[in-house]
């Protein structure tokens, strides 16, 4: 088990406000918890092993203690709140440099623990004054209060910082994935076409029906690593944020379906109303027309595809759906379906990465996506985006 000194002393140097300069929001609360108590003085105290350290304070200016000379010290380890009319009666804080003039006159005393959401208490909100005040719940409650505050202002910084480094960590990934993608255009593509031109030119020259079919099957899986590198390369290179255009679902929608025309001959699609949203037009197009040509790809052979295209408002977001009559998916498979280069059902061509690069798009608009069972057979794939209120228009 770590040391409790050890946690305090993790949790505290996180924070990343000892040794700064005093942070507005911080005094902001100090002033509030003195107005509220009717005293001149109040501070934010964090508490490393070997001393206490005043990151706010409100009338007098705050300075590093050590922590054997901290009243505060007690509420640190006791996990629990000190509320005194006069500390000189309390025998803990009787020969106190603080009570006994070396460094204050406290009279009224007032302290209550800041605890971090994993336990850990790091220091303390406290209120004083040299003069003798009464104590009443009221002032504890208030107090109390405010010391939730100053952790919830310490939390969001954190967080804040937290996920400013991994937006960091996750911007270099996507550019070493699409320096990567690059790479794979260049080292595999070349040759590849080298490789079809001379499937090309002896096909002019071959004349036996055997040879002619082995030439057909090297050109077909020359195109499938065509399609694969093409497919990586797309996928490879969504990293950076889309745009912040407003999208019209519906015209998107009347574009994919144009494009697809030709393997929606048979097909029956029912469109509702889609939603206006805020990003990349092109991409959130190729989400739809991926998921309408999967919905006609895994429609069993024999049957006229059966495909509803629709939206409605979940939580305070567009949730936009393609529903079709396919063959379904189980609903262990749900996930990994998502996942790139994953093919459940290999009777059907692809490379694998249709729907991760669906997911991959619909996430980088700050949105989500999944898949579920239909009622009466079929599948119902989904995501949802925000308003665009949400999206900030």
């Amino acid at each position: 088990m770590i040391p409790t000194g050890e946690l305090r002393d993790d949790a505290v140097a996180a924070y990343d406000v000892v040794g700064a300069p005093p942070r507005r929001d911080l005094e902001a609360l100090v002033e509030l918890a003195a107005q509220l108590a009717g005293v001149p003085f109040a501070a934010v105290n964090l508490m490393s092993s070997d001393a206490q350290h005043q990151v706010a304070t409100t009338g007098f200016v705050g300075a590093d203690t050590p922590f054997e000379e901290a009243m505060c010290r007690f509420v640190v380890q006791s996990g629990r709140s000190i509320m005194l009319e006069d500390a000189r009666q309390d025998e803990r804080f009787a020969d106190s440099p603080w009570t006994n003039g070396d460094l204050g006159d406290v009279r009224y005393y007032a302290s209550h623990p800041l605890r971090t959401p994993s336990g850990v208490v790091v220091g303390t909100l406290c209120v004083f004054d040299n003069d003798e005040h009464q104590v009443s719940p009221e002032a504890a409650r208030g107090l109390a209060q405010l010391a939730d505050r100053v952790v919830d202002v310490l939390e969001l910084d954190l967080t804040s910082r937290r996920l400013e480094d991994a937006n960091g960590r996750l911007r270099t990934a996507n550019e070493r994935l699409e320096f990567f993608a690059g790479q794979v255009s260049h080292d595999l593509k070349n040759p590849l076409t080298s490789v079809s031109l001379s499937l090309e030119a002896l096909e002019l020259d071959v004349v036996d029906h055997d040879q002619l079919d082995t030439l057909a099957r090297a050109r077909r899986g020359v195109d499938r690593m065509d399609g694969l590198i093409t497919d990586l390369l797309t996928f490879a290179s969504l990293g950076a944020p889309p745009g912040d255009d407003l999208v019209d679902l519906q015209a998107e929608l009347a574009s994919a379906l144009d494009d697809l025309a030709g393997r929606l001959s048979e097909a029956t699609v029912d469109v509702g109303e889609l939603p206006v949203v805020r990003g990349d037009a092109a991409q959130l197009r190729s989400v739809l027309m991926n998921l309408i040509d999967n919905a006609v790809k895994f429609t069993d052979d024999g049957d006229a595809p059966a495909i509803e295209v629709g939206s409605w408002v979940l939580d305070g977001r567009r949730r936009i759906e393609v529903r079709d009559r396919g063959r379904g998916v189980p609903p262990e498979q749900h996930q990994r379906i998502f996942a790139p280069l994953i093919r459940l059902d290999k009777s059907v061509a692809g490379t694998g990465l249709g729907l991760a690069t669906c997911r991959r798009i619909v996430e980088a608009h700050g949105g989500t996506m999944g898949v579920s069972e239909r009622e009466g057979g079929g599948s119902v794939f989904w995501f949802d985006l925000p308003t665009v209120a949400d999206a900030g228009a």
